[in-house]
């Protein structure tokens, strides 16, 4: 995506475009803003594990389908270094409003239905008190890195399932 073929796709002139997106970063985030699909609703019954299975498989299940989905979650991950990037060199700012916007907008989209869950009086009462963000990394990041890794035999409904039972595991009173 260059911003000329923007521009003849979209009838406009470059500066016009500039005028609305300061920069490349801008308009991915624009673009990626309006791609990001809904975030799965949690289940609000059976045992805690099955629960955080339901969700981690929806979760898993928009990965593994939908590319713009990933791609959109691990564009803003890349922070200083998205100004490095070939088709984004000219005025990009991994601080842009437009990218902070879809940043923060991911982070909760995402995060709240496992918040719904872990604000539950059973995940209470099994789990206590835990880091949030590194509960949701733990149960999530195997299923973003078995999808990036591209490997032909990675069954994400068994990686889903392998992350609840090691984070209960580990994180069980």
């Amino acid at each position: 995506m260059t911003v000329d073929a923007v521009t003849r796709g979209a009838n406009v002139a470059r500066a016009t475009l500039y005028r609305h997106f300061p920069s490349g970063n801008d308009l991915l985030a624009a673009a990626f803003n309006s791609l990001i699909p809904p975030a799965p609703m949690p289940p609000t019954t059976g045992s805690l594990r099955d629960r955080l299975v339901a969700l981690v498989l929806a979760q898993a299940e928009l990965i593994a389908e939908a590319p713009a989905t990933l791609t959109a979650m691990y564009w803003p991950a890349l922070g200083p270094d998205m100004q490095h990037l070939p088709d984004l060199r000219h005025s990009a700012r991994s601080d842009s409003p437009e990218v902070n916007t879809l940043r923060e907008r991911i982070a909760a989209q995402y995060a709240a239905p496992f918040e719904a869950i872990f604000d539950s009086p059973q995940a209470a009462a099994e789990l206590g008190d835990i880091d949030r963000s590194r509960a949701i990394a733990l149960l999530i990041g195997p299923l973003l890195l078995g999808r990036v890794s591209t490997l032909s035999d990675f069954d994400y409904r068994e990686c889903a399932r392998a992350a609840v039972d090691g984070f209960l595991h580990v994180h069980r009173r």
